[in-house]
C-alpha cells in the first residue's frame, strides 16, 4: 500500500479559555476520482488520495458489477489526474444504470426501496465457522486506532481494516467511510484473499449498506467502535453475520450471532 499523503498544514486561529492565537494544524485532503468502465465514464467519487485502484475495484464489487477476479482483464490509473480505467472480460449489461453518477464523500449511492430489496434479495447467507475471542476483537480495535495516523493528526477521516487470527492485516483511512471499506475489499479482491475467516474492522457507524458490502464479500464478522442501526442488526441476523459494536477499552456489544465470539 503506497504511503500517500492525506493531509496538509493550515494556519488557523485557535481559541481556548478566553485566549486566541495563530497556529498550524493538519487538515485532510480530498480529491475527485473518475472511474471509466469499458471506456465509458461510470462515476466520479470524492475521496482521500491514494489506493485509487483498490477503491474503484471495491466500488464495482459493492455494486455487484464484478464478482470474480477473472471478471477484470485490466486496470490502469493516472493518479495525478484522478482517473482510473477498468476493462472487464465480458460485457456488463447493467452499466447504463450507473453512468455518470456523482457520489459524495460521505455516503454510497442513494437508494429507493426497490434498490435495497434487489441488493439483499440477490445475496446468500455467509457460511463460516470462524470464531474470534473477546481479547482478539478488542486487540483489533486497539491496533486500528494505533495505526490511524491521519485521524490522529486531523480528526477528519474514517478507518477500515481487515484482520484474521494473526491480527490486523491492513487498513485504509478515507474521508468517506464507504470509500475506506471499498478500499479494504478492493485490495482483498485483487489479491484473491479468502474472506470467510476474516473480520472487517470499522471506526464508524455500521449502516446497512456497509453490511451489504460485507455480505457481497462473504465476510462473517464486522467489528466497530461505533454502533449499528436496527436494520443492520436485522440483516446481520438473517445473513449469518456476527455484528460487534461499541468496542472500546475492555468492552463491546454483540448484536447478532454471539456464538462466534469466545468469551
Amino acid at each position: 500500500m503506497a504511503d500517500t499523503k492525506k493531509y496538509n498544514q493550515q494556519k488557523v486561529t485557535t481559541y481556548c479559555a478566553g485566549r486566541h492565537a495563530i497556529s498550524e494544524v493538519s487538515v485532510v485532503l480530498e480529491k475527485p476520482l473518475t472511474l471509466f468502465l469499458n471506456q465509458q465514464e461510470l462515476t466520479t467519487m470524492i475521496c482521500s488520495p491514494g489506493a485509487y485502484e483498490e477503491l474503484c475495484v471495491g466500488f464495482l464489487i459493492s455494486e455487484g458489477i464484478v464478482q470474480e477476479r477473472s471478471d477484470i482483464s485490466s486496470i490502469s490509473c493516472q493518479e495525478e489526474e484522478g482517473l482510473v480505467w477498468i476493462v472487464t472480460s465480458k460485457p456488463i449489461p447493467q452499466v447504463n444504470n450507473f453512468l455518470r453518477r456523482q457520489l459524495t464523500s460521505c455516503c454510497g449511492k442513494s437508494r429507493t426501496g426497490l434498490y435495497f430489496i434487489n441488493d439483499s434479495s440477490q445475496l446468500e447467507a455467509v457460511q463460516s465457522d470462524t470464531v474470534f475471542s473477546a481479547e482478539q476483537l478488542l486487540g483489533f480495535i486497539r491496533e486500528l486506532e494505533n495505526k490511524s495516523d491521519t485521524f490522529q493528526r486531523t480528526g477528519g477521516v474514517h478507518e477500515a481494516g481487515l484482520a484474521d487470527h494473526s491480527g490486523l492485516l491492513y487498513m485504509y483511512e478515507d474521508i468517506g467511510r464507504h470509500n475506506a471499506v471499498d478500499k479494504v475489499f478492493g485490495k482483498a479482491f485483487l489479491e484473491e484473499i479468502n474472506m470467510t475467516d476474516k473480520c472487517l474492522i470499522l471506526s464508524g457507524r455500521i449502516a446497512s449498506e456497509i453490511l451489504i458490502k460485507a455480505l457481497r464479500n462473504k465476510v462473517s464478522f464486522i467489528l466497530s467502535r461505533s454502533a449499528p442501526t436496527k436494520l443492520t442488526i436485522e440483516l446481520a441476523e438473517e445473513f449469518n453475520i456476527t455484528l460487534v459494536g461499541f468496542a472500546r477499552g475492555d468492552r463491546f456489544n454483540i448484536y447478532s450471532h454471539p456464538e462466534r465470539v469466545m468469551m
